[in-house]
């Protein structure tokens, strides 16, 4: 480009920028409406990228959390010598593998290693306290240290009261004040009987949640990770750190060392696939920014298009108009991202507390901004700005000038070329979407999904001409509606296509999301019958665990209807030397052993042998091995029959085995293997067997304990199963492990009919999305309409219509655009939902073994609220509109 025409296009933007500035001025309410919906968007944006500057801890920062006033942090967890980087981040073994220390260091121990007046302090973290709040067992985070100490005095705040100093003192966090419900001066008694007493309230600013302290006297046996605060009597050199290193010690500095490799772990980013859903994901939410703002910029167009054509009139060209109009987005788009940036980064500072307290749980480095993220959002708002203006300047530019003059609508027909990008564009994208979900890929999915949207936008606009030709066969008020939604289709559309995008979305996700919960329900399997619970002991099997009477006594307190009985798996009798595990199990005869392997190319006639194909499916929620039992724990184990119990009981009692596969059995009898985890041969031997064909669909090996001590084998105490008249609450199995808690900590697993999980909140909050934009869109449109056809209401109130004809054809344009909307919207999402259903049922048909198929599952609450929303938004636009129709003096 020339000097010369570089000075000419700066000059027609110089007057372009100032007629948008003029234009903003003179309509405040559409400059306003414009606005707030750039501005929105850039306020939520801006407040995420503020927070997450000011919660990335620069490197200072991180370091006085956990420096103090200490020159350097010692931490001593290892026996042999080490390497490690400059910042003390990364420590490694100087050769071989990590041997671990098996006690902490003393005092004495690190102080001898250290140059002659140093100071030292012990900071014990990762502890565990554990106390009673009612009959409920909480266990918080501890931590032990002297906060009266200069070196570890900045590592907290104390907020009310004094630290801990005596050894039965503590002080305690606000959340855990809270949780605990005490104050200062009430005592507080831990699991193992010690009492305590409060006497001060501490923050830590790199956990704001329950935290306890305790004083730094803490008992040397105590379990946690010890980090030692230094103060050198002089800087620290290469001598000191090689000799701490040697001893296995890793220590922190206030700065790097310069004799050691600086390891930068840096920001991770984020893989291809990543990378590519959120770039997908940022531009729909773009597209539907636009396609809500263009509305405002087609109303301006046609009520400027007088003076357009006095700048054609003038010697302006087709570029002179469309940048005029372009200008009307560079000005508001850059007045929404200022806007938006003010109150978010405002919103960002303002909202501190709430986000360190709730959201990261810790307090917020020093206050500063996201100058990058800032720019490229303001940058992003001044594109959605001009992307919204874009198809108005070209509508602009091609208008007749004569036309404009008069004031006429100008009766150009949108090209057909644009329908056939729109359709070849649904095409290409339901393409798109099919081939990746056939690969699951999400980012290929999601390309297609907005490439076919992207193509049902263009398509929009022919779709209302056909709709306003047919609006003839309407009564009066619906066909104006029609007529004026077909006319201004530069305004019409973009809102029906915001509309669309939004419930497409909406429906697309809540289809998956519902198939993939009606899927989940078809293969749920629980492992116990539903409502019953496996009690496990929690850590090491306890030496003589308690009785099942004393389990039973203390779980009818919550669940009087429970029957306890013990369960024991299968060990070895007497393992030779080093620990060996044995795993029984029945094998499968050589008859009835599929003859396909997953590696192998799988022929058809393998997906039709029933040998390939397992008769049980794995439990879900809660697993269990083989079992020692004499028949007492069959009943809670599998629900099966009585009368098949009954007999399992006669074959355990005969020395037998019970299985629920009969293919492992021949002539009443199953070959039962023991492997052993230290390599030797297995084992095995050929018991009598009963097939429980009853209960639950699981495969199961029940040994009794004659069959066991054949096998070599002894019964390992396991735990208790809990047979219940019902399903017990969340709240239930919280009291009855508080409950055992006294005779042995165990924890509880509860088998359910159904998966835990319920999508239905999710689906409502995608209905509520989708029903906030349609009623936004449809409320912009309909004002922007009334603005615009105030002419034909009043010709309407000049031949004697009746004065509800105005609100009742405000009723119908927000019909037009909301059920329009809704109805492309609805049928765009679930064609979308069963393409990408039926490429995943078609992966998973090929696959071996088969998966069950996904079904097509339409939510009923999603459709609900889509139907109801269009109802809403014209309910509303009739009661937000007068009645009384205008009469206005025409000077033609």
């Amino acid at each position: 480009m020339t000097g010369g025409r570089l000075a000419a296009a700066y000059g027609s933007w110089r007057t372009a920028l100032r007629i948008a500035r003029r234009e903003a001025r003179r309509a405040r309410r559409r400059t306003l409406l414009v606005l707030v919906m750039i501005a929105l968007p850039v306020l939520g944006l801006s407040f995420a990228a503020v927070s997450y500057d000011m919660g990335d801890l620069t490197r200072a920062e991180r370091i006085e959390r956990q420096l103090g006033g200490g020159d350097v942090a010692l931490r001593w967890d290892s026996l042999t010598p080490v390497n490690q980087d400059a910042w003390g981040d990364s420590v490694w073994p100087v050769q071989g593998d990590w041997l671990a220390r098996t006690r902490p260091a003393t005092a004495d121990e690190v102080r001898a290693l250290l140059p002659e007046g140093s100071r030292l302090t012990r900071a014990r973290w990762w502890m565990t306290f554990s106390t009673r709040v009612g009959r409920h067992v909480e266990s918080l985070e501890a931590r032990a240290l002297d906060l009266t100490d200069p070196l570890t005095r900045p590592l907290a705040r104390v907020r009310d009261g004094r630290p801990p100093v005596r050894p039965d003192e503590i002080a305690v966090s606000p959340a855990a004040l809270r949780k605990l419900d005490t104050r200062i001066g009430d005592p507080v008694r831990s699991i193992d009987g010690t009492t305590y007493r409060v006497v001060g309230v501490v923050e830590y600013p790199d956990n704001l949640r329950d935290v306890i302290t305790l004083p730094g006297v803490t008992p040397e046996g105590a379990v946690g990770s010890d980090t030692w605060l230094v103060d050198l009597p002089g800087p620290l050199d290469r001598g000191l750190v090689d000799r701490l290193n040697a001893q296995g010690i890793q220590v922190v500095a206030r700065d790097p060392l310069p004799w050691r490799q600086e390891v930068t772990h840096g920001m991770r980013m984020p893989d291809a696939d990543e990378a590519g859903v959120v770039g997908v994901v940022a531009g729909l939410g773009l597209l539907e920014v636009v396609l809500l703002v263009g509305p405002a910029f087609a109303v301006s167009v046609r009520r400027r298009r007088r003076d357009l054509a006095l700048v054609a009139v003038a010697g302006g060209d087709a570029s002179h108009l469309r940048r005029i109009v372009l200008a009307d987005g560079v000005v508001l788009g850059a007045g929404g991202a200022v806007l938006g940036l003010l109150l978010g980064v405002g919103a960002a500072f303002a909202g501190r507390p709430i986000v360190e307290q709730y959201v990261l749980g810790e307090r917020l480095g020093a206050y500063r901004i996201f100058p990058a993220a800032l720019v490229a959002i303001a940058a992003t708002a001044v594109l959605a700005g001009m992307l919204a203006a874009m198809a108005p300047a070209w509508t602009a530019a091609r208008q007749d000038v004569a036309t404009g003059l008069a004031g006429r609508r100008d009766a150009t027909r949108p090209r057909r070329r644009w329908l056939l990008v729109g359709v070849a564009l649904t095409v290409a994208g339901t393409a798109l979407a099919a081939y990746a979900a056939g690969r699951t890929s999400q980012t290929g999915v999601l390309a297609g999904v907005a490439l076919g949207e992207l193509g049902l936008v263009f398509c929009t606009p022919t779709l209302l001409g056909v709709l306003g030709r047919a609006g003839r066969l309407l009564p009066l008020t619906p066909r104006l509606a029609l007529r004026d939604a077909s006319r201004n289709r530069s305004s019409a559309a973009p809102a029906i296509s915001a509309v669309m995008a939004a419930v497409a979305g909406s429906v697309a996700i809540g289809v998956y999301v519902a198939s993939d919960e009606t899927r989940s329900r078809e293969l749920w399997q629980p492992g116990l019958p539903p409502g019953n619970v496996l009690l496990t002991h929690s850590g090491e099997t306890p030496a003589d665990p308690p009785s099942a009477e004393i389990v039973a006594t203390r779980a009818r307190t919550v669940l009087p209807d429970a029957t306890v009985t013990p369960v024991s798996v299968p060990g070895c009798a007497a393992p030779a030397g080093e620990k060996d595990d044995c795993a029984p199990s029945a094998i499968l005869p050589p008859e009835q052993r599929c003859p396909h392997f997953s590696d192998d190319p799988v022929p058809d006639a393998a997906r039709r042998d029933p040998r390939c194909v397992s008769p049980f499916q794995e439990p879900v929620d809660v697993h269990l091995p083989t079992l020692v039992d004499d028949g007492a724990a069959l009943a809670a184990l599998t629900g099966a029959p009585p009368d098949e119990l009954a007999a399992a009981r006669r074959t355990l009692a005969a020395g037998g085995v019970v299985v629920t596969d009969a293919r492992r059995t021949v002539d009443g009898q199953a070959q039962v293997e023991v492997n052993y985890s230290s390599g030797r041969s297995p084992t095995g031997r050929l018991l009598p067997a009963y097939v429980l064909r009853g209960g639950l669909p699981v495969a199961r090996l029940v040994l009794s304990p004659a069959a066991a001590d054949t096998l070599g084998l002894a019964a390992v105490p396991m735990g208790y199963l809990l047979d219940t008249a019902g399903s017990p609450t969340d709240r239930q199995i919280e009291m009855l492990t508080d409950e055992l808690y006294d005779i042995g900590p165990l924890s509880a697993q509860v088998a359910t009919a159904d998966p835990p999980s319920d999508q239905r909140p999710m689906l409502l909050l995608l209905a509520v999305a989708s029903g906030v934009i349609t009623l936004g869109a449809a409320a912009v449109a309909t004002g922007l309409a009334a603005a615009e056809g105030r002419r034909d209401l009043s010709t309407l109130a000049a031949v004697g219509a009746d004065p509800r004809v105005r609100r009742l054809l405000s009723l119908c344009q927000a019909g037009v655009i909301a059920v329009l909307g809704s109805a492309l919207g609805i049928v765009a999402g679930l064609g979308s939902a069963v393409v990408v259903l039926a490429a995943l049922n078609q992966r998973y048909a090929e696959s071996w073994p088969v998966q069950p198929p996904y079904p097509v599952t339409v939510p009923g609450v999603t459709l609900a609220a889509l139907v109801v929303v269009p109802l809403v938004a014209m309910g509303g636009a009739a009661l937000f509109t007068r009645s009384r129709l205008p009469i206005e003096r025409r000077l033609d």
